[in-house]
């Protein structure tokens, strides 16, 4: 008897609520079982996941030897590559194609929820690549630039989960996901001032007297808070799906909306919305001392009324930080802009990355420079000028590096302070090398190119040291959803960009 899959859950859902989508759907589904497969297969030859014993590179790929004497055999994985490419891994000789199934039949401890998450995250991914249309304008014009954002169709390059949104509805992804470029509505909810954390300024035009009104994402308000303010805030999501832009070239909004997107809930706590404006204070000093090659997005405002579930935040647009002509776009979005268009762009793009974010790390600060988290600056030409960082929450900062420089250390939340050298170099190495450059680069050997024209300019440092001799730190994002209760981050470590 067959069982409904999540597969089956959505195109049912779509039959409903836009059925001349259905088709298309179905086409995509191939793809996107293949792009959730490759991005497992590269945990399964990466992680350090316990119930792997060894792993065996050959000329036919590669086989991984597990704890009870089963085989898993698949290509060879590039830890850097991105694509559609691994389309069937075999267990002890039998085939999976979709990744769901060859969770499930591995059995491993809490394979269960995973391989549920990834059916959810293949047919999410259908669904988004199915809504998709011809771009218009190659570039948009620059009020309209959240258009890069909603570009970015398949989500995290590495992570298999890049497009599971549990809790969300069929109807709410079309809705609400950037991808398939609606307008959402926000709600404004009055609550009093005085049972408010205020951190910065807070707009009088969200004001109504002794009242502050906070913008209130439809989801949110449906599903968490039971209750919603008048939806008169029309707005364009972005990347990160709860931040989205107001038209014009306003403000962006931070809103609070507690379900798990890829990896964890993301919620805006009380000490948060506390440290929201020290936090951006502290950045923008920092990035004054790049020269003029790194601007923050300003925190102008945070508020919460004592929930992270009821809490919002305002940071300016990273539009005020490029000149006439010059455009900003997301590193996650470089693809959709035809960049990088040479081997030279490419090189110059990451000297300018690592560059800043050596300095900063030297300094005392580690970015988490992803490719969401991190925009280029890009002249008329399309020639990247300087860099662009929002969203300040998951920095790290290290006090003995900033008393070295003679840099006071401001109030900020203990969590992100650290002096433990391991923790900075993963926090920056394992978002921009790992990540940003990676995934812009498309493969090892891109990028061992590019580091090899970029890395030989840089100024010499114990922390370039590291990166030019030592293994790649990365996320461990597969195992930190198999060991479900472990608090923060897991780790791997991938070879080096020139040994793949």
């Amino acid at each position: 008897m067959h069982r409904p899959t999540a597969e089956d859950d959505v195109a049912a859902d779509l039959a409903a609520v836009r059925p001349a989508l259905l088709p298309r759907f179905t086409a995509e589904l191939p793809g996107a079982r293949s792009a959730v497969l490759t991005r497992l297969w590269r945990a399964f030859a990466y992680e350090p996941l316990p119930w792997i014993r060894r792993r065996e590179a050959a000329r036919d790929g590669l086989t991984l030897w597990l704890a009870d004497g089963r085989r898993l055999h698949g290509p060879p994985s590039d830890p850097y590559a991105t694509g559609d490419r691994v389309t069937a891994v075999e267990l002890d000789g039998v085939p999976y194609t979709r990744p769901e199934l060859l969770t499930a039949a591995l059995g491993v401890p809490h394979a269960t929820g995973l391989a549920a998450e990834l059916g959810h995250s293949t047919a999410s991914l259908a669904l988004s690549r199915a809504g998709q249309e011809p771009p218009g304008d190659a570039w948009p014009e620059p009020d309209r630039e959240w258009e890069w954002e909603q570009r970015v169709v398949d989500g995290h390059p590495y992570h298999p989960n890049c497009r599971s949104r549990p809790g969300f509805s069929v109807a709410e992804q079309l809705a609400y996901g950037p991808e398939h470029r609606p307008v959402v509505r926000l709600g404004l909810l009055p609550v009093p001032a005085s049972e408010c954390l205020v951190s910065g300024a807070w707009p009088g035009e969200l004001r109504d007297g002794e009242r502050l009104l906070l913008p209130v994402h439809p989801w949110q308000a449906a599903h968490v808070l039971k209750r919603g303010g008048e939806p008169v805030l029309a707005a364009h999501p972005l990347m990160a799906l709860r931040t989205l832009a107001l038209p014009g070239g306003g403000p962006q909004v931070k809103t609070a909306l507690s379900t798990r997107l890829t990896s964890s809930v993301r919620d805006m706590s009380v000490g948060s919305v506390r440290a929201a404006a020290a936090l951006s204070a502290f950045a923008e000093e920092m990035a004054a001392r790049t020269g003029g090659l790194l601007r923050v997005t300003r925190t102008l405002g945070a508020v919460t009324a004592g929930s992270p579930d009821l809490a919002a935040l305002l940071r300016e647009s990273p539009r005020v930080h490029a000149g006439p002509g010059e455009r900003v776009v997301p590193v996650a979005a470089l693809p959709g802009t035809g960049l990088p268009a040479s081997p030279a762009w490419l090189a110059a793009f990451t000297r300018l990355a690592l560059g800043v974010g050596l300095r900063l790390l030297e300094l005392g600060v580690a970015l988490e420079a992803h490719g969401q988290n991190l925009l280029v600056v890009l002249s008329p030409e399309g020639e990247p000028l300087r860099l662009v960082y929002r969203d300040l929450a998951d920095i790290r900062v290290g006090p003995a590096r900033l008393a070295r420089h003679g840099i006071p250390l401001p109030r900020l939340p203990e969590r992100i302070l650290t002096d433990d050298v391991t923790a900075l170099r993963r926090k920056l190495f394992g978002s921009l090398v790992a990540g940003a450059l990676a995934a812009t680069a498309g493969s090892g050997p891109a990028l061992a190119q590019a580091l090899a024209a970029a890395v030989p300019e840089l100024p010499d440092s114990p922390d370039l040291a590291a990166l030019r001799e030592e293994p790649v730190p990365a996320k461990a994002l597969t195992s930190m959803r198999l060991t479900p209760g472990h608090a923060g981050d897991l780790w791997t470590v991938l070879p080096r960009p020139s040994e793949v």
